[in-house]
C-alpha cells in the first residue's frame, strides 16, 4: 500500500509539472534508476564500506562465517556471501536483489561490542532483510522518492509554460516530504517485520533485544 501511495505521488507530480508526457517521463525516469539500483547497488555499497569477503578457509572469521551458515540453514536460504568491514563503527546489513544474489556484512566493531549470542541475533536479522527481499524494496523506495523530490526542485523553477508559480512552490517543499514520510514508513516497517522473523531465524528473540539496546547505547 505504501510502494502504491508512493507511485501514485511520483505519478502526480510528473502530471502536474509536465502533464501526461511529464508523467511518463517521471515513470521511465524511476524505472530506469531502479533497474540500475537493482543490478548495481549492492557491489557498490560493499566497494564503498570496503568490506572484504569472508570464506570458508578464512580462520581469523571462521566462527563468524559458521554463524551465518547456521542461520541459512534455519532460514532455509541459500547462502549468502558473507563480508566484514574493519570499522569500530557496530554495524550489519544485507544487501542483494534477491536470495539466490545476497551478501550479509558485519564490522569489526559490532564483533567486538556484542557477545555471541547478540551478533548471531543481528545476523539473523539481516537474513530476515533477504528473505523478504527488503533491499530491493528498500532501494525502489529510495529511488523514486529522490526522483520525485528532483521534479519536485524542477517544478518550483517553472515546470511546464504557464504553470502557478505558488503551486510550484508548493510542490516543491510538500512533495519530497510526502515522498520522504512514506518511504521511512516503509523501512520502519521493513524493519519490525525483520526484528519479528530474526528471532525466529535465532530463535532467541531476548538476544536481539539485548543487541539493540547495546548499538544503541553506543551511538549516544
Amino acid at each position: 500500500m505504501l510502494m502504491a501511495a508512493l507511485t501514485t505521488l511520483f505519478g502526480t507530480i510528473g502530471a502536474s509539472i509536465g502533464g501526461i508526457g511529464g508523467m511518463v517521463l517521471a515513470l521511465a525516469v524511476a524505472g530506469a534508476m531502479s533497474i540500475y539500483a537493482y543490478w548495481f547497488s549492492g557491489k557498490a555499497v560493499l566497494k564503498l564500506y570496503g568490506a572484504q569477503e569472508v570464506t570458508p578457509d578464512n580462520t581469523a572469521f571462521h566462527g563468524y562465517y559458521s554463524m551465518v551458515k547456521e542461520l541459512v540453514e534455519n532460514a532455509k536460504l541459500p547462502m549468502p556471501k558473507v563480508y566484514v568491514n574493519d570499522e569500530q563503527q557496530p554495524n550489519a546489513f544485507a544487501i542483494g536483489r534477491n536470495p539466490e544474489h545476497a551478501a550479509v556484512a558485519a564490522t569489526t566493531g559490532i564483533m567486538q561490542a556484542l557477545n555471541e549470542r547478540e551478533l548471531r541475533s543481528v545476523m539473523a536479522h539481516e537474513l530476515a532483510h533477504v528473505k523478504h527481499r527488503d533491499t530491493l524494496i528498500s532501494t525502489i523506495s529510495a529511488t523514486v522518492a529522490g526522483v520525485i523530490a528532483s521534479f519536485a526542485r524542477f517544478g518550483a523553477m517553472g515546470g511546464r509554460r504557464g504553470g502557478n508559480p505558488i503551486v510550484g512552490l508548493l510542490t516543491m517543499f510538500l512533495a519530497p516530504m510526502a515522498a520522504s514520510l512514506i518511504q521511512m514508513a516503509i523501512s520502519r516497517g521493513r524493519e519490525y517485520e525483520a526484528d519479528r522473523v530474526g528471532a525466529k531465524i535465532s530463535k532467541d528473540p531476548k538476544a536481539l533485544a539485548s543487541a539493540l539496546e547495546k548499538i544503541q547505547n553506543f551511538a549516544r
